[in-house]
């Protein structure tokens, strides 16, 4: 048990270590560097926490960036930053790399290189498969990300924070 939460806190604290570097990439403000860490290590966390628990990746990335959403629309109150800069660095780390990887790599050898009519189906499951998982991750971050931040204007979060 207690390896599986080190094994956690490993990726998260990974996550948070990516988050911060896309931030540094996209040039935001010092002040909110430790944020966008904090926050990244927090999606990390709760995304690969509900992996683990045998979680669809689908639901556990938007419950990880709902989770980025609603937090950056208080934090970015009390520091003085749009909401933007905490949350799109803390959920780039999420992005499917994996699945638009398998999806290219199988329309290649569906392409160029499989004569085989089995192995060609098998091929076309993979891309369809690996592809339609890839759009609905990047759904649900883009979701996940901009719920929040439609539904709680400025002052619902100044009455929040009162």
């Amino acid at each position: 048990m207690i390896i599986i939460v080190l094994n956690l806190l490993e990726v998260a604290i990974w996550s948070g270590i990516a988050a911060v570097g896309f931030g540094i990439l996209f040039n935001i403000p010092r002040k909110a560097i430790f944020t966008v860490f904090i926050l990244g290590l927090g999606a990390g966390f709760i995304k690969f926490t509900l992996l683990n628990f045998h979680i669809d990746i689908v639901l556990s990335s938007l419950i990880a960036a709902l989770s980025v959403g609603v937090l950056s629309m208080p934090l970015a109150h009390r520091i003085h930053q749009p909401p933007v800069v905490f949350s799109i660095p803390a959920v780039i780390p999420m992005i499917p790399g994996y699945f638009a990887y398998e999806t290219v790599l199988s329309i290649m050898n569906f392409t160029f290189m499989e004569t085989d009519s089995i192995k060609r189906i098998e091929l076309m499951d993979a891309i369809f498969s690996n592809g339609f998982t890839m759009l609905f991750i990047l759904i649900s971050l883009t979701i996940g990300v901009s719920f929040p931040m439609l539904l709680l204007r400025k002052t619902t979060v100044k009455k929040m924070l009162d």
